[in-house]
């Protein structure tokens, strides 16, 4: 039985694969980004050992959240599900960030840092990821005019980024990322093609799961399969830069 944390799992992806963790005997704590949104997961999936609370697009609720998780002790495997989709509106946070570099790629990498080191990170990455440049030089969209699908799809790189350096640089830790499909949820709107069926199984098999497939690290899968990502994302000189510039805006240093 393992121990496993979802961020963003009170609705979607994050909340099928809690329900399919639970169902194969793990326990799982689950996360809301409010009250409202905690009490609806409560009723979902009663059986969640926890439902932490806090809202991801501001550093400090990052952060929050990551002493909250820590405060329950130590997980086998955490996936960073918490995301916005491709269909947002430009917005800026409190802190002058936008909403969606904000949720999907600082506040994946604050929890990365903060949280207690666990055996397996799993990273939620979009097919959108393949085509995207990380636009490092200007991940804040300081200089370009916003396009909520690029800003999802750059997002989403950084994520892959995130997670194969940290399977670089922390051994004893196996780091992946995939894709669940376009799929028909809240983020992914009615019309997504592919099958819903399919998008939350290999998240939660690579988090528990004992076959040696899963048991890889700085591995990029869908649907249970090995798939080639973008090669930036394995680019050391991106992802450190990545590093950089995350651990300058959030002050948070990456152990």
């Amino acid at each position: 039985m393992s121990r496993i944390f979802i961020s963003g799992s009170s609705t979607g992806l994050g909340l099928t694969a809690g329900e399919l963790l639970i169902s194969q005997g793990h326990q799982v704590v689950l996360h809301a980004r409010n009250a409202a949104r905690a009490d609806d997961a409560k009723r979902a999936l009663p059986q969640a050992e926890a439902i932490v609370t806090g809202n991801l697009e501001t550093i400090a609720g990052a952060r929050e959240v990551a002493t909250q998780i820590n405060a329950l002790g130590r997980f086998d495997a955490v996936i960073h599900n918490a995301a916005v989709g491709y269909r947002e509106g430009e917005h800026v946070t409190v802190d002058g960030l936008p909403h969606v570099f904000a949720i999907n790629t600082l506040a994946a990498y604050i929890f990365t840092a903060l949280i207690e080191r666990p055996k397996r990170l799993v990273y939620l990455s979009s097919g959108m990821h393949h085509h995207a440049d990380a636009h490092l030089d200007d991940i804040l969209w300081r200089k370009r005019r916003w396009n909520g699908s690029t800003a999802y799809a750059e997002s989403k790189l950084h994520d892959t980024m995130l997670a194969f350096a940290i399977a670089r640089l922390w051994p004893d830790v196996l780091s992946n990322a995939l894709e669940p499909g376009w799929v028909s949820t809240r983020m992914g709107g009615p019309g997504a093609p592919d099958d819903i069926d399919q998008a939350h199984l290999t998240q939660a098999w690579l988090a528990a799961s004992d076959d040696p497939d899963a048991r890889k690290t700085a591995g990029y899968f869908y649907h249970l399969k090995p798939r080639e990502p973008n090669p930036q994302s394995r680019d050391i000189a991106l992802q450190d830069r990545l590093f950089d510039i995350c651990e300058e805006i959030s002050g948070v240093e990456m152990p």
